[in-house]
C-alpha cells in the first residue's frame, strides 16, 4: 500500500481480483458525463472524499474503472505544466487580490542536498517528484504525506547523483493503465504511479537502455534529466552523451518505434553540413533541454545543442546541421516536417537551452499557431508552427572570424529582427560595474585587456570577456506563455571569461600526456591550474589526495560522482595518466614528453591542438558579477506585435539594497509559472526567494522566504477545491546553500 493512504482501498470493497489495486488517491475529479446519476447528486459527491465514491460505486453495480476518471483542470499532470511546455495554470483562485495572504500549507524534506530542479507531477491528488539522487517519491500533494518511494540504488542501474528536472506520466484512455517514466544512469525506467514498483512488462523487468538506437557498443554512458513527452502510446525522449538522436520509445513495452539522427546519416537532409564521415563518430547535438508537442497535429518540436568538442570544431567543418536547431517532426513517424537552424557550426556551448514554446498570436491581422524559441544570447526566434515560417525576419549578420589553426567559424549568423534582444549584447565601457568604487576600477582596467566581442567572439589564445555569457541569457527553466500571446522569460545578464589553450608547447612538442588531457577532459570545470572553479561549484583538484583515497579517487573517475559525469570510456593508460598529473605524481613511462608514447597509445595524434580553458564567472572582488546591473530580471514580451511590455530585475542582495543600491537582480535558474489569476510566480534567483508579480505590470505582489535556493520551475494544482503552489528548493546554484525541501503554499482555509 501507499504510505500516505487514507480511509478504505477499492480492494476492501470489491473483492474481485480483477478489481484490486494496491492504493488509490484520496481526492479525485468525477466526471459527470461517465457518472450516471443526477447532476445534483454529482455536485453534492463532488468534494466528497473518495471512499464515498468508492462505496457508490458498488452500489451503482459499476466497476472502478468503467468511472475511472480523466486528467483533472486542477492537476499539473505533464512537465512544464502542458505538452506545449506554456508553463500557464488556467487556476484562478489565487489571484491578484488575495495573493498577499499566501502562507506555507505543508513541506517535506526529501532528505538529500544537491540541485533539486524537478517541476513536480500532481495526478488525483498525488505529487510526483525526482530527486537529484535519481529517487521517485510519491506525496499527498493536499497535506504532503509521503505514500511511497522508488530508490534506483536498488536496482541494476545504481545510484544516481545528477540533477533531474522531471517525471513523465501516461495513462491509457480509461485510465486503467498507468506508467511513471524516470531516468538513472543509462537505464529508463516505467514505475507503478500507485505503488513505485518497476513495471515488469516494460523492457527488461521495467527499464530499458537509454542507449536504444543509437548503434554504440557495450553500455554507453547516455543520460536523461530532462523528461521527454508522451504522443498517444509514445515516449518521445532525447538525452545526454552520445550521438545526437530523438527517439520514440513505445510505453507499454520500451521498444524503439522511431528515430531521427541529428547528426545526420549520408543520403539524410544535412548530412553535406558536415566532414562525410562524421556521423560514425561525431557526437553531441543531443536534444537535453526538451520538447514540445502540437497533440492535435501530430507534431513535436526539438530544441537541440551543440556539436562536440564544444569549442574547438576543426574536426567538423561545416554549419553541423541539426546542431543549435529547432526541428519539427512528426510524431507519430519521427519524419522532418521543417527545421532551423538558430547557430551555425557553434564554438560557444550555445546549445538550445530551453524547451520550445507553443501558443497562438495574432499576427497581420489573424490568428497563428506559433513556437517560440530561446537562447543563450537573449534572442527569441518564433514561428509558425505549421509551415516553419519566422513570424519577423531573421537577418544573416556577419562574426568574428577565428584565429586558432585549423578552425572555420562561420562567418554569418542568424539575428531575428524581432522581438529585440532581452539582454545587452554588447559589453562596453559604459557596463562597467558601479556597485563600488573597487569594482568600477576593476571592469574598466579588464575590459581594456579583455575586450568583449559580442554574442559571437571567436574563441581563441587570448582571453575575452564572454557576454553574453554561457549560462545565459535564458536557461532550462524556459518561458511562460498566456492565452493572450504573452511571452514570460527570465534572464541572466552575467559576463564570463573565455579563453582557449594549447595542448602543445611553443616548438610544436606535445605536452606530457597527462597534463594535455587533463588540459581537454577537466580543465574545464577544474580550472587550468587545478585550483577548482568555486564561483561555478567545481572543487580544487590541488589537495584532492588529502580528501579522498586513491581508491575512491579512481572510482569517481569511472563510474562518475555529483556533477561529475563517467569517464569510463577513456582508455586506462590515459586515465591513470591524468590521476598521475593532478596527483602531482612522477609520470609513468610514455607520459614524459622525451619519451616516445607506446605504439598502442595514438592519443596524441588525435588530441586536438587546442582545449576549452574551463567556464568562469567574472566577478569583483567582492563576488558580485563584473557588470553594471541587472544582474537577472524577468521580462514580458507581446508576441503579437514583437514588443517588449515590460522588464524587471528579478532577484536581489538585501546587503546591497541596505547600502541604499536598487535591486539589481540575481543570477537565476528555473523558470516561471503565469495563472489565470493575472499572476506570475517564479523563484530562481540566488536570495532563497519565491514571488508572484502581476502579470500586466511586473509589480511584485508577495514574496516569500525558502529554505534553499528555488532553482526550479513551480507547480500549481488544487486538490478538494484549493489551489497550491510548490517548488522545489534545493539551492546549490549560485555558489548558495543546498539542501532538499519541497515547500508548497496556499490560501489559509476558512
Amino acid at each position: 500500500m501507499g504510505a500516505g493512504r487514507a480511509g478504505l482501498g477499492i480492494g476492501d470493497i470489491l473483492p474481485s481480483k480483477q478489481n484490486r489495486v494496491r492504493s488509490l488517491p484520496t481526492s479525485v475529479a468525477i466526471p459527470h458525463a461517465r457518472f450516471p446519476m443526477s447532476h445534483g447528486l454529482y455536485c453534492s459527491l463532488r468534494n466528497h472524499r473518495l471512499i464515498l465514491f468508492r462505496k457508490l460505486t458498488v452500489a451503482l453495480g459499476l466497476s472502478w474503472l468503467a468511472v475511472a476518471p480523466s486528467l483533472a483542470q486542477g492537476d499539473w499532470p505533464v512537465y512544464l505544466g502542458d505538452s506545449q511546455r506554456s508553463l500557464y495554470s488556467p487556476l484562478r483562485q489565487i489571484d491578484r487580490s488575495n495573493v498577499a495572504q499566501l502562507a506555507v500549507a505543508w513541506t517535506y524534506d526529501t532528505g538529500e542536498k544537491g540541485e533539486y530542479q524537478a517541476n513536480n507531477l500532481i495526478v488525483a491528488g498525488v505529487l510526483y517528484t525526482a530527486t537529484p539522487s535519481r529517487r521517485v517519491i510519491a506525496l499527498d500533494a493536499a497535506t504532503g504525506r509521503e505514500r511511497w518511494r522508488w530508490d534506483p540504488a536498488a536496482t541494476t542501474a545504481g545510484p544516481g547523483a545528477r540533477r533531474q528536472r522531471g517525471l513523465v506520466f501516461w495513462q491509457n484512455d480509461s485510465g486503467g493503465e498507468q506508467r511513471l517514466f524516470t531516468a538513472t544512469g543509462n537505464r529508463l525506467f516505467a514505475l507503478d504511479p500507485q505503488t513505485g514498483r518497476p513495471v515488469t512488462s516494460f523492457g527488461e523487468d521495467g527499464s530499458v537502455s537509454l542507449g536504444v538506437g543509437l548503434d554504440l557498443e557495450g553500455s554507453p554512458k547516455i543520460g536523461l534529466n530532462t523528461p521527454g513527452v508522451i504522443y498517444r502510446d509514445l515516449l518521445i525522449i532525447g538525452g545526454l552523451g552520445g550521438p545526437g538522436a530523438v527517439r520514440a520509445l513505445d510505453v507499454r513495452t520500451g521498444k524503439l518505434r522511431w528515430i531521427f539522427h541529428l547528426i545526420p546519416r549520408p543520403g539524410e537532409v544535412g548530412h553535406d553540413t558536415w566532414p562525410p564521415e562524421a556521423y560514425k563518430t561525431a557526437t553531441g547535438a543531443m536534444p537535453w533541454s526538451g520538447q514540445a508537442l502540437d497533440e492535435k497535429r501530430g507534431i513535436v518540436y526539438v530544441a537541440t545543442k551543440t556539436a562536440e568538442p564544444d569549442f574547438y570544431g576543426a574536426e567538423r567543418h561545416g554549419d553541423n546541421l541539426f546542431a543549435n536547431s529547432l526541428v519539427a517532426l512528426d510524431a507519430a513517424t519521427g519524419k522532418r516536417l521543417w527545421h532551423y537552424q538558430i547557430v551555425r557550426h557553434d564554438l560557444l556551448d550555445k546549445d538550445l537551452p530551453c524547451a520550445p514554446v507553443l501558443l497562438t498570436v495574432t499576427h497581420g491581422g489573424k490568428k497563428i499557431d506559433a513556437v517560440a524559441q530561446g537562447t543563450k544570447h537573449g534572442y527569441l526566434f518564433v514561428f509558425d508552427r505549421v509551415t516553419g515560417a519566422p513570424l519577423w525576419p531573421i537577418e544573416d549578420r556577419p562574426v568574428p572570424a577565428s584565429e586558432l589553426r585549423g578552425e572555420k567559424a562561420s562567418p554569418t549568423q542568424p539575428f531575428p529582427t524581432k522581438p529585440a534582444p532581452l539582454m545587452r549584447q554588447h559589453y562596453g565601457e559604459a557596463d562597467v560595474s558601479t556597485i563600488s568604487p573597487e569594482a568600477r576600477a576593476l571592469t574598466s582596467d579588464r575590459i581594456k585587456i579583455s575586450p568583449n566581442f559580442g554574442p559571437f567572439p571567436a574563441p581563441g589564445l587570448k582571453e575575452t570577456i564572454m557576454f553574453p555569457g554561457f549560462d545565459g541569457g535564458m536557461e532550462w527553466g524556459g518561458g511562460a506563455a498566456d492565452p493572450d500571446g504573452i511571452y514570460y522569460v527570465n534572464v541572466n545578464e552575467i559576463p564570463w571569461i573565455l579563453q582557449m589553450v594549447g595542448t602543445r608547447r611553443p616548438d610544436g612538442t606535445p605536452l606530457p600526456r597527462g597534463e594535455r588531457d587533463y588540459l581537454i577532459h577537466c580543465a574545464a570545470c577544474h580550472g587550468i591550474d587545478r585550483a577548482g572553479i568555486p564561483a561555478a561549484g567545481f572543487p580544487s583538484l590541488l589537495d584532492i589526495a588529502t580528501r579522498r583515497t586513491p581508491e575512491e579517487i579512481i572510482r569517481i573517475t569511472k563510474h562518475g560522482f555529483g556533477r561529475m559525469p563517467a569517464f569510463d570510456r577513456i582508455p586506462e593508460p590515459q586515465r591513470e595518466a591524468i590521476l598521475a598529473y593532478v596527483l602531482g605524481q612522477k609520470p609513468a613511462a610514455g607520459n614524459r614528453p622525451d619519451e616516445a608514447a607506446p605504439v598502442a597509445d595514438d592519443s596524441a595524434k588525435k588530441t586536438p591542438p587546442y582545449a576549452f580553458g574551463g567556464f568562469r564567472r567574472w566577478t569583483d572582488q567582492a563576488g558580485y558579477p563584473a557588470i553594471n546591473p541587472p544582474w537577472g530580471t524577468l521580462n514580458a514580451v507581446d508576441l503579437n506585435t514583437g514588443e517588449l511590455k515590460w522588464k524587471v530585475p528579478l532577484g536581489e542582495y538585501r546587503e546591497l539594497t541596505a547600502r541604499g543600491i536598487p535591486p539589481t537582480g540575481t543570477e537565476n535558474y528555473g523558470g516561471p509559472v503565469v495563472t489565470a489569476g493575472g499572476l506570475i510566480f517564479i523563484a530562481a534567483t540566488a536570495d532563497e526567494t519565491i514571488r508572484a508579480f502581476d502579470k500586466d505590470t511586473g509589480k511584485i505582489l508577495w514574496q516569500a522566504t525558502l529554505p534553499f535556493g528555488g532553482n526550479a520551475t513551480p507547480s500549481v494544482y488544487s486538490v478538494g477545491g484549493r489551489q497550491f503552489l510548490v517548488i522545489s528548493a534545493g539551492g546549490g546554484k549560485s555558489g548558495r546553500p543546498d539542501g532538499g525541501s519541497l515547500v508548497a503554499f496556499a490560501l489559509p482555509q476558512p
